[in-house]
C-alpha cells in the first residue's frame, strides 16, 4: 500500500510537470527541449549549461564544451553560482572607513543567495517575449567581483530588454558564467607551464562560441552579437578583443567596456608567491604535483586557501592576484604590449570610468600616513621594477593635497586617511583612466570609439565611486547610458534611436578627446578627456615599460 501511494505521488508530480512544461515558453537546442519562464515583457532561460561541470580531474584545466543536448532542461530557476570569494575589509579599519564601505555594497554590488557549486558554467538568455527565431542582436553581459564574486543569477536584465522593447530597439540579454578566484584566475609558474592560466577567460570565449552555435533558437543573430562587462567583465571584454591575434573568430561585432581596459599587467609568473600560498594552505605543499594535488581537495579547502590573498579592499589596493595576466596561451604577452603590437579586434567599441575610480581601493592603505610612506609604497607595491629616478616624477603629479585628490573636485573634505585622496587618485588614474586613455589613443584612428565618464549616485567618502554608474543602467527603466548601450548593440552606433534622455555623442580622437560626461542634477555634457593629462601619460609610459 505504501509503495502504491509513492507510485500515485511520482506519478502525480510528473504529470504536474509535464502541465506546467506544456503552459511555459520552451526552446529546441539539438534533441533537448530548455523550458523556461515568462515575466512580464521577458521570457528567461536561466543556467544551460555550455561547458562540461570542472569538477574532478577537469578542475584547474581548461573547459570542456558541451557536445549536444538530450532531454528536457529545466532554466526556470536562477542559475547556480560559481564558488563565491568576496572582498572583506581590514578588520583594522577605521569606523568611518567601513560605514562608508558598508553603504557602497548595500548600493553598489548586486548579489543573490542562489547555491554555489563549481558546476555553474552556464548560460542565461533573456528574450523579449514573443520573439521569432533569427532576428534579435544579442548583449552579453559579463559580471563585475574581481574576478573572485559575481553571478548571473545577481545581474540579471529583465530591465534591459524592457528598455529595449520601449525604444523599439528589441534585443537578447546573455549572461555568462564564469570560473572566479583560484578556479579560475590562479597564477604562478606551475599554472603557465600547464597552459591553464585565466581559465575564466577561457570559460567565457567556450561561451561566446556556444552563443554563435545556438542563439537563433532563441530568436538571436549571431552575426549581431556586442559583449559588454563592468570592472573585471569589461577587462575581460578588452581580453577578448586582444587575444587570438585580434582574430575574434565572428563571436562579437561590437564591444562596451564599464569601467576596465586593457590592464597594466605583467606575466602570470609573478603571482608565485600567491601560488604557493594556496597550496600551503590547502595541505599540498608536500605533494610531488602540487597542481594535481589542487585538483583532489574539496571545493571548501581550496576556496577557504585563497582567502587570505588580497583583494580590492586589501592593502594592496587594485593590484590584486586576480587580475589578467600574460600566460601564453589565452593572452601571449601582456595585454598594453599586445595592443602596440596591433593585436585588436577591429570593432566598434565603447569604453569609460567613473570619476573616483581610485577612492574604493584606497580605503585599504589607510595606515599610509606621510609622504614618505607613499613614496616607498608606489614604489614597492605598483612599480618595484622601476628606478627611483622613473618614479620621481609621479610625486609632484600626485601631490600631498587633499584638494587634488579624489574624490574630485571636494577640497579637503572626504579625507579618510592622511594619504587618502591622493592615494585614491594615483589608483584610479594607474588601474582606470590611464589604461582608458592608452586603448583609445591606440584604437580611436583605427576603428570607431566612444567615451564617457559618470558622476552619479555620489556616496559619502567615496565620491562616484567604481561601479556608481551600472546601478542606474540595471535600474527599472536604466538611465541615460542603458539608452546608448541598446542602441549601439542594435546599429553600432550610440546615437539615433527613438530615446528622448539622450543626445550626440561625438566619437574619440586624440585630438579633440570629446567624451560624453553623465552628471548628476546637470544631466548629459560633452567634455573633454583631459583631466590630469600630465600624469596619465607619465603612468602609461611607465606601465608599459614595467607591467606589474
Amino acid at each position: 500500500m505504501h509503495r502504491s501511494l509513492l507510485q500515485s505521488w511520482s506519478a502525480l508530480a510528473a504529470f504536474a510537470y509535464v502541465a506546467v512544461a506544456a503552459s511555459s515558453p520552451t526552446v529546441t537546442l539539438d534533441k533537448a527541449t530548455v523550458i523556461g519562464t515568462q515575466q512580464g515583457s521577458v521570457t528567461s532561460y536561466f543556467g544551460i549549461p555550455y561547458a562540461e561541470p570542472p569538477v574532478g580531474d577537469l578542475r584547474l584545466r581548461p573547459p570542456q564544451p558541451v557536445t549536444g543536448y538530450n532531454g528536457t532542461i529545466d532554466a526556470t530557476a536562477p542559475a547556480t553560482q560559481c564558488p563565491q570569494l568576496l572582498p572583506a575589509p581590514r578588520s583594522d579599519a577605521p569606523q568611518e572607513i567601513l560605514e562608508d564601505l558598508q553603504a557602497y555594497f548595500v548600493a553598489d554590488i548586486p548579489s543573490s543567495d542562489a547555491p554555489q557549486s563549481e558546476d555553474c558554467l552556464s548560460i542565461s538568455v533573456q528574450i523579449p517575449s514573443g520573439t521569432n527565431p533569427g532576428a534579435l542582436p544579442v548583449l552579453v553581459f559579463l559580471y563585475d567581483g574581481g574576478f573572485t564574486f559575481g553571478s548571473t543569477a545577481a545581474t540579471p536584465g529583465n530591465a534591459i530588454v524592457e528598455r529595449s522593447v520601449e525604444l523599439g530597439q528589441p534585443i537578447i540579454y546573455v549572461n555568462i558564467n564564469y570560473r572566479l578566484g583560484a578556479f579560475g584566475s590562479l597564477g604562478g609558474q606551475e599554472i603557465k607551464e600547464a597552459g591553464v592560466g585565466n581559465l575564466g577567460l577561457q570559460d567565457q570565449r567556450v561561451a561566446l562560441r556556444w552563443i554563435k552555435q545556438y542563439i537563433s533558437a532563441f530568436g538571436g543573430d549571431p552575426s549581431k552579437v556586442t559583449i559588454w562587462g563592468f570592472s573585471s567583465g569589461a577587462i575581460s571584454v578588452a581580453a577578448h578583443m586582444i587575444t587570438n591575434g585580434g582574430n575574434n573568430e565572428g563571436l562579437f561585432r561590437a564591444g562596451i567596456m564599464n569601467s576596465g581596459s586593457p590592464t597594466p599587467t605583467g606575466d602570470i609568473e609573478i603571482l608565485q608567491p600567491f601560488y604557493d600560498t594556496v597550496v600551503a594552505n590547502a595541505g599540498c605543499a608536500g605533494a610531488a604535483d602540487t597542481l594535481e594535488c589542487l585538483r583532489t581537495v574539496s571545493t571548501e579547502t581550496l576556496l577557504t586557501a585563497s582567502a587570505a590573498l588580497p583583494n580590492i579592499l586589501s592593502y594592496s589596493g587594485v593590484l590584486t592576484p586576480w587580475i589578467p595576466r600574460a600566460d601564453g596561451v589565452f593572452l601571449e604577452a601582456p595585454l598594453q604590449h599586445l595592443v602596440l603590437a596591433g593585436s585588436v579586434a577591429n570593432v566598434p567599441f565603447i569604453t569609460g570610468d567613473t570619476l573616483d575610480e581610485g577612492t574604493l581601493s584606497a580605503t585599504g592603505s589607510f595606515n599610509i600616513t606621510t609622504d614618505q610612506e607613499f613614496r616607498d609604497y608606489i614604489h614597492q607595491t605598483f612599480l618595484p621594477s622601476a628606478s627611483e629616478a622613473e618614479i620621481a616624477p609621479l610625486f609632484e603629479l600626485y601631490p600631498d593635497d587633499p584638494a587634488a585628490g579624489s574624490p574630485f573636485g571636494t577640497g579637503d573634505a572626504n579625507q579618510l586617511a592622511p594619504q587618502y585622496k591622493r592615494m585614491a587618485a594615483f589608483q584610479g588614474d594607474a588601474a582606470f583612466q590611464a589604461p582608458r586613455r592608452f586603448f583609445l589613443d591606440q584604437r580611436s584612428s583605427k576603428q570607431p570609439a566612444w567615451s564617457f565618464v559618470s558622476q552619479q549616485n555620489m556616496l559619502s567618502g567615496l565620491g562616484f565611486p567604481h561601479g556608481s554608474d551600472v546601478v542606474s543602467e540595471f535600474a527599472e527603466g536604466g538611465d541615460a547610458l542603458t539608452d546608448y548601450f541598446i542602441q549601439f548593440t542594435a546599429t553600432l552606433d550610440p546615437n539615433g534611436g527613438a530615446s528622448e534622455r539622450t543626445i550626440n555623442w561625438p566619437k574619440y580622437d586624440s585630438g579633440n578627446r570629446s567624451i560624453l560626461e553623465i552628471i548628476d542634477g546637470t544631466g548629459l555634457v560633452i567634455g573633454t578627456d583631459n583631466a590630469r593629462s600630465d600624469a596619465i601619460a607619465v603612468l602609461t609610459n611607465l606601465s608599459i615599460a614595467h607591467p606589474v
